[in-house]
């Protein structure tokens, strides 16, 4: 595919430019601080305005068949508020969508093309919708909501009902990508930021973290873990530890 057709596709090595407003899309709490999590800690301490919107509840993330989910709900908010604070984020945003069982509306996607225009982001950062055997239905579909709302907010004849002035990104980059092709540097203050926003999650410390909240080993085995992920995703393109983007220019 020769990028001078599909510019919109040209990846690049080189870290962005601190942006001065990004907007996360996320199906779930944590998951862009997997996905993201040291970059958007480095952005906001250089000045950069961060807003990120959840889409689901987080009502089924956990494994206590027996557990209260109007508390879990409750708990997985004021998880995603601490980890927000603690990588500088300006503003959550909460769509309370029932999890697991998100589906593609019309609706939805208004809606997020009404907060890309209300927060005015020069990136967006949300899931690959193509990744090859992405398992979880709700990265699916927040992936096509989050890049189709990109492409409304663009449009100035589109949602005219709203009020709000049309809005188009300089970039978007998809976490979890299944062709990466942009590089952001994890150096070791901002990966500490990560981990520790990472476990204010703690009601998903048995389902994603090995048990890491507890401390001793479990800790040091998850970061072990994403040490390795980092190192592993530098060394594709030859560069330190890393976190790795597929870069769109809408």
């Amino acid at each position: 595919m020769a990028t001078d057709v599909y510019d919109e596709l040209a990846g690049s090595q080189a870290p962005l430019e601190v942006p001065t407003r990004v907007l996360t899309i996320g199906a779930h709490p944590d998951d862009a601080e997997f996905g993201a999590g040291a970059t958007l800690a480095r952005w906001a301490d250089s000045g950069a305005e961060i807003t990120m919107l959840i889409v689901t509840d987080g009502s089924k993330g956990a494994w206590d068949p027996e557990i209260d989910q109007n508390k879990l709900v409750a708990r997985r908010r004021a998880e995603q508020a601490r980890a927000a604070a603690i990588m500088g984020a300006a503003s959550v945003i909460f769509l309370d969508q029932v999890d697991g069982e998100l589906e593609y509306s019309m609706d939805l996607r208004r809606r997020i093309a009404g907060h890309i225009r209300r927060a005015r982001p020069d990136v967006v950062l949300t899931h690959d919708p193509w990744q090859r055997y992405q398992l979880h239905p709700d990265h699916r579909v927040t992936g096509f909501l989050a890049i189709d709302a990109v492409v409304s907010a663009r449009e100035p004849l589109a949602y005219r009902d709203l009020g709000l002035p049309a809005h188009r990104p300089s970039r978007v980059l998809l976490w979890s990508a299944d062709e990466p092709d942009h590089v952001e540097p994890v150096t070791p203050e901002w990966f500490e930021r990560k981990v520790d926003a990472l476990l204010c999650h703690s009601s998903q410390s048995e389902t994603t973290m090995g048990g890491a909240e507890s401390g001793g080993d479990q800790r040091v085995a998850f970061v072990d873990r994403l040490t390795a992920w980092h190192t592993e995703n530098g060394q594709q393109f030859r560069v330190g530890p890393a976190e790795i983007f597929k870069q769109i220019t809408p």
